[in-house]
């Protein structure tokens, strides 16, 4: 007998399963969860498909900043192979207890760009709430992409009007990302990504909400993704 109420399964999509919950955090002013950031990006990773381009889970970014034993650090990041993606994103959660399932409450990006040997945050918090964070995977994942890479934080961030839309900003750069990699972004080393990022804004955002609905709504209407 099929489950009902929030619980019940949607969707799976690649990897990703979907709840009747999740529909409803993209329906209202509410934190997105892991499992609609990991959607979302496992869907950019289909529309984007190259080995140069790694969009790491929640989950996995999570235990790279958490992980208490270099060793097996060491073990969880051999399948990733880092030190040949050209561009890897990964998002950061301010949770720093193992223990909490879906803990945290502010979202935001950490891009490495191999062409320019840097990592790049964009936080949309008016303060770099995420910024020690952030840091803490940078560090973490340095033995593995580049030693000598350098960090910043974006220049001339969006930045969020509410307490609830970083995990949205995070989606839409990272779309904007993709789409710059995708078409130039090997000839922009000095550049970057930062001057498409103007397309991304308080008013896109919340139309990002309901493209997202409407994506899933649609994978939903397939035989194939429908779980």
């Amino acid at each position: 007998m099929a489950k009902s109420g929030a619980d019940e399964k949607i969707l799976s999509y690649n990897d990703v399963v979907l709840r009747r919950s999740d529909l409803d955090i993209l329906n209202g002013p509410y934190y997105l969860n892991d499992r609609i950031i990991e959607f979302y990006f496992s869907y950019l990773s289909s529309l984007f498909p190259s080995d140069d381009i790694l969009l790491v889970p929640p989950s996995i970014a999570f235990w790279i900043k958490e992980c208490p034993d270099p060793e097996s650090l060491k073990d969880f990041m051999e399948p990733l192979h880092l030190s040949r993606r050209k561009l890897i994103l990964l998002p950061i959660n301010d949770n720093s207890d193992v223990c909490m399932a879906e803990g945290g409450s502010h979202w935001s990006l950490l891009v490495f760009d191999r062409n320019s040997n840097v990592f790049v945050h964009h936080d949309s918090s008016s303060g770099c709430m995420n910024e020690y964070h952030a840091k803490q995977v940078y560090k973490a994942t340095l033995p593995y992409t580049s030693s000598n890479a350098t960090y910043k934080e974006c220049p001339n961030m969006p930045k969020q009007v509410n307490g609830y839309d970083c995990g949205v900003y995070v989606l839409a750069i990272a779309r904007v990302i993709c789409q710059w990699y995708a078409s130039s972004g090997t000839q922009d080393a000095d550049t970057l990504w930062f001057s498409h990022l103007e397309q991304v804004s308080p008013s896109s955002v919340s139309a990002m909400r309901n493209d997202i609905l409407v994506l899933i709504k649609g994978l939903m209407a397939s035989p194939k993704t429908v779980a």
